[in-house]
């Protein structure tokens, strides 16, 4: 049994939740989600709370996957999600051109502008090191943060690179000196 696809969702006020097939509405003070549900798995409405219910033990491998979605639907209008990056390395920078355009200097002969898709923000610190994304859909945000962090991997003997804020790396050790 999938302990976390029984565990009901609180509702916190100012959300509404519209269940229509298989695709969850909700709606809260930040914005509007939509989630789609694997087939076989219902939602329903109780008392302020909402469960997911699976139709028979086939579909138990995406049970908790679909409580998850829409529990992490409801927290992103209530909250929003924030997915913070760090930039270590001479020389390696960001700024936000515009709005929505971040522009990356990481080594390379040329800086790469990476544009943030719709519901994405960036807030780039003053020492230009540090990159925080904010939004309402968590997979959206996940997947920019991941984007970015690719354009240039943490390097695993100077650990110069792009990497989440709180990572932990493994330093490998160089080359010894002949003797």
């Amino acid at each position: 049994m999938s302990r976390i696809g029984k565990k009901p969702i609180p509702i916190p006020k100012g959300v509404t939740v519209k269940i229509e097939g298989n695709t969850v509405a909700v709606q809260g003070p930040k914005g509007k989600l939509d989630t789609a549900l694997p087939a076989g798995i219902k939602v329903e409405q109780k008392d302020g709370h909402i469960v997911a219910i699976r139709e028979n033990d086939s579909q138990a491998a995406v049970h908790g996957l679909a409580r998850a979605l829409v529990n992490n639907a409801v927290e992103g209008v209530t909250k929003g999600w924030t997915r913070e990056l760090e930039i270590v390395g001479i020389g390696y920078r960001a700024e936000l051109k515009g709005k929505n355009v971040v522009v990356f200097s990481l080594g390379y002969s040329h800086p790469i502008e990476y544009p943030l898709p719709t519901g994405v923000d960036a807030v780039v610190d003053p020492k230009q090191t540090k990159v925080a994304l904010t939004g309402i859909d968590r997979q959206k945000v996940g997947q920019v943060a991941a984007e970015m962090r690719s354009l240039r991997p943490p390097d695993p003997y100077k650990n110069k690179g792009v990497r989440y804020a709180g990572e932990r790396l493994k330093k490998k050790v160089g080359k010894t000196g002949a003797k």
